[in-house]
C-alpha cells in the first residue's frame, strides 16, 4: 500500500497543500514577530527533519505547522497555533483522518492548556460535513479544499487526476510520473489556480487564526470553592484581590481557587489552584502571552 500510486498521490496532494500555505503563515509571522516551524533542518531547537511535540502522556507526534511565540531556529518557543495538513480522496475515509487529526493535536494541546493554541486542520479532497463538523466541535477551524478546486487545478496544465477505486493502477501511475516531472513553472501555475479557487476560504482561516494569536484578556473571574464569583477586568486588578484575600482562607476553609481567564476572540482558560500564589503564577503565565 506504502508503494501505491494513490499513496503516492496522496503525499503529493499533501505536500501541495503544506506548499501553498506556508507563505501565508510565514508572511503572518514575520509581521508579528512569531516564528514557523515546518517539517525540514531547523537548527538547535530540534533535531532531525521532523517537527515533533510531545503530549501529555509523553508520546511524540510529528506535525506539519507550528507557530511559535520566542522562537527561532536554535530556540523552541511557546506554542501558538498547530497546523495539520491531510488529504481524503474518498468520503468513506474522511471521518478516520478526522480523528487522527483530533487524536494526535487534542493531547498536544491539552500538554500545552495555559497556552491555549489556535487548532488548524487544512483538509483536501472529500471530506463529508460530518466529518468537518466533527473537528470544529473539538476547537479546529477547518480549510477544507473541495476535490473539485484540485482537479481544475492540475487541468490548468492538461493533466487530468480525477481517479476513482476503478481506475487502473497502470495509468495511477503515469499520472503520478507526469507530475513528479512538472518544470517549476508548471508546478507554479498548479498553486497559483489553487490558491486562487480557493483564496475566500484560506482568507477566512487566516483571519480566525489572527483573532487567536492576537487576542486580548477581557475579563478574569476568580471563583473560590465556597461559591462567590470575583470579576475583574486586568490581571493586576484580580491578584490585588488574590494578595489581601489570605484571611478567607484561614477563615472559611477554602479548598481551592478557580481561575477563568476570557479573551476577546472566545477563547477561554482556566485552571484550579490550592492556594493564592499558585493562582497568580497561573495569571503570570497567562499574562505574559
Amino acid at each position: 500500500m506504502a508503494n501505491s500510486p494513490s499513496h503516492r498521490f496522496g503525499q503529493i496532494i499533501g505536500n501541495l497543500l503544506e506548499e501553498i500555505i506556508y507563505p501565508f503563515l510565514q508572511e503572518y509571522a514575520s509581521t508579528n514577530g512569531f516564528y514557523v516551524d515546518r517539517s525540514g533542518i531547523r537548527g538547535n531547537a530540534r533535531s532531525g527533519k521532523k517537527v515533533t511535540w510531545e503530549d501529555k502522556y509523553g508520546n511524540n507526534h510529528d506535525l506539519d505547522f507550528v507557530i511559535e511565540e520566542g522562537g527561532t531556529a536554535d530556540q523552541r518557543g511557546r506554542p501558538l497555533a498547530f497546523i495539520e495538513a491531510a488529504w481524503r480522496r474518498y468520503t468513506k475515509h474522511s471521518r478516520n483522518k478526522a480523528q487522527e487529526i483530533q487524536g494526535a493535536i487534542l493531547p498536544i494541546a491539552e500538554h500545552h492548556a495555559w497556552d491555549a493554541p489556535f487548532l488548524g486542520a487544512i483538509i483536501a479532497g472529500v471530506f463529508t460535513e460530518g466529518s468537518i463538523r466533527q473537528m470544529e466541535s473539538v476547537g479546529f477551524t477547518v480549510l477544507y479544499v473541495p476535490y473539485d478546486t484540485i482537479l481544475l487545478s492540475f487541468q490548468e496544465i492538461g493533466i487530468m487526476v480525477a481517479f476513482d477505486e476503478s481506475t487502473p493502477d497502470d495509468d495511477f501511475k503515469q499520472c503520478v510520473l507526469q507530475i513528479e516531472q512538472l518544470s517549476e513553472e508548471n508546478h507554479a501555475i498548479i498553486c497559483r489556480k489553487l490558491v486562487a479557487l480557493n483564496q475566500t476560504k484560506i482568507d477566512e482561516f487566516l483571519e480566525r487564526m489572527a483573532a487567536a494569536l492576537t487576542r486580548r484578556i477581557e475579563k478574569i473571574f476568580v471563583i473560590p470553592l465556597f461559591g462567590t464569583t470575583f470579576e475583574f477586568t486586568t490581571i493586576d486588578d484580580a491578584k490585588f484581590f488574590l494578595s489581601r484575600d489570605f484571611a478567607l482562607e484561614a477563615a472559611d476553609g477554602l479548598q481551592k481557587i478557580e481561575v477563568i481567564v476570557m479573551f476577546s476572540n472566545g477563547d477561554k482558560i482556566d485552571g484550579n489552584f490550592r492556594t493564592a500564589d499558585k493562582a497568580s503564577e497561573f495569571m503570570d503565565y497567562v499574562r505574559s502571552s
